[in-house]
Order: structure tokens, then C-alpha cells, then sequence
């Protein structure tokens, strides 16, 4: 999930470019930037950096299964055109 101490730092940071004639309602405008971005985080479908290295291990690991399959079919292919060359 998303680091709920970087939601704070960035509403904080919201918050701080509020002008300064405004600076009254700076908090109630921090807590509300922070509760719309962890609505919007909260429907974003994330998964941690450790899923994501996990499903990108796999990916590696499929995709060289799949280029050497095929190689494996277009020797075979090879193989079958060369025997009925002959």
C-alpha cells in the first residue's frame, strides 16, 4: 500500500502552497486534500514493491521458457522442411 507518511508530506505540501490570505483555513484544507488523496489512492488496484518484484521474477522466468520453446518449434519446423526435402 501506499506510505501513509508520504499522503501526510504531500497533503502538508497541498496545503503549503495555499496563499497566505488563506493560511485560516490551511489545516481544514490539509485534511481535506489528505482524505480525497487517500480516497483516490484507495481505489487504485497497488500492489507493494515486493509483489511487484516477485511478479516481474516471473515474468523473466516465462519469458525464457517462452523464447526457448520458441526455438525448440523452429528447430522442429527446420527439421520437419529438411525431411521432406528429402
Amino acid at each position: 500500500m501506499f506510505d501513509p507518511k508520504s499522503l501526510d508530506d504531500i497533503a502538508n505540501r497541498l496545503a503549503g502552497a495555499i496563499p497566505p490570505g488563506l493560511s485560516s483555513l490551511k489545516d481544514d484544507l490539509e485534511k481535506s486534500f489528505h482524505a480525497i488523496l487517500q480516497g483516490a489512492l484507495s481505489k487504485l488496484d497497488l500492489v507493494t514493491r515486493e509483489e511487484f518484484e516477485v511478479q516481474k521474477l516471473v515474468l523473466a522466468k516465462t519469458r525464457s521458457k517462452l523464447e526457448d520453446l520458441e526455438k525448440r518449434v523452429a528447430e522442429m519446423e527446420q527439421q520437419q522442411i529438411s525431411k521432406e526435402d528429402m
